[in-house]
């Protein structure tokens, strides 16, 4: 969506925005998962919009050397890592040379879950319309590992779900997903947190009493 300006309130308004474009589709007992733990308030929204189960899925952001904000790959809590070796190229590493920070996130990716699903079992996936929700979609390597982390489920369908993202960034991950739907696509974008009024940080409180109610 060239031209797009408009900034949403906060995660639950970009839940709101994101579930009317999700509430045109009819959907097989669907299962809503929030990416944590940004992901989680979008997608409790988006949960309550369409009558659906709502749980949470966990995917950690593997950080080059020295810049761990600057996500080379990804990893959950039981599947492999993957990594864009694009990036891996440029900046003169491998996947080998990341072992320790892979290791580092997989740990913390398998805290947040047990801690998330307080020794219950998660949601079935199978035969299930699963809509994987994120806050937002930026280079989309920690969506892709989550995304395949679903599919090993054997859903019926598998969307990801968000209210923004980079322009061509949800495309390409119609090779992971059966479908994306972003409600924005700004030209201007350059993170997902210039796009909300209020994106103060989501904690795991935040998460467990959403997960609650």
């Amino acid at each position: 969506m060239a031209g797009f300006s408009r900034v949403f309130a906060d995660r639950e308004d970009g839940g709101r925005q994101l579930a009317e474009a999700l509430q045109r589709r009819t959907w097989v007992a669907p299962l809503v998962l929030g990416l944590a733990r940004g992901g989680v308030p979008v997608a409790a929204v988006v949960a309550r919009r369409l009558g659906a189960e709502l749980d949470v899925a966990v995917a950690r952001k593997i950080g080059a050397p020295g810049r761990r904000e600057y996500g080379v790959g990804a990893v959950t809590p039981g599947g492999p890592a993957i990594y864009d070796e694009t990036i891996l190229h440029t900046l003169k590493l491998t996947a080998a040379r990341m072992a320790r920070a892979e290791r580092r996130e997989r740990t913390e990716a398998r805290r947040r879950l047990e801690r998330y699903l307080g020794g219950r079992a998660p949601a079935g996936h199978a035969d299930r319309d699963v809509i994987l929700v994120d806050d937002g979609l930026a280079t989309g390597v920690t969506a892709t590992a989550a995304l395949r982390d679903v599919r090993a489920g054997n859903p019926r369908t598998v969307v990801f779900a968000v209210p923004v993202g980079a322009p061509g960034v949800a495309a390409g991950l119609l090779h992971e997903a059966d479908d994306v739907v972003c409600v924005a696509e700004p030209a201007e974008f350059r993170a997902v947190g210039q796009w909300y009024a209020d994106f103060r940080q989501t904690s795991d409180e935040d998460v467990l009493s959403l997960l609650a109610r």
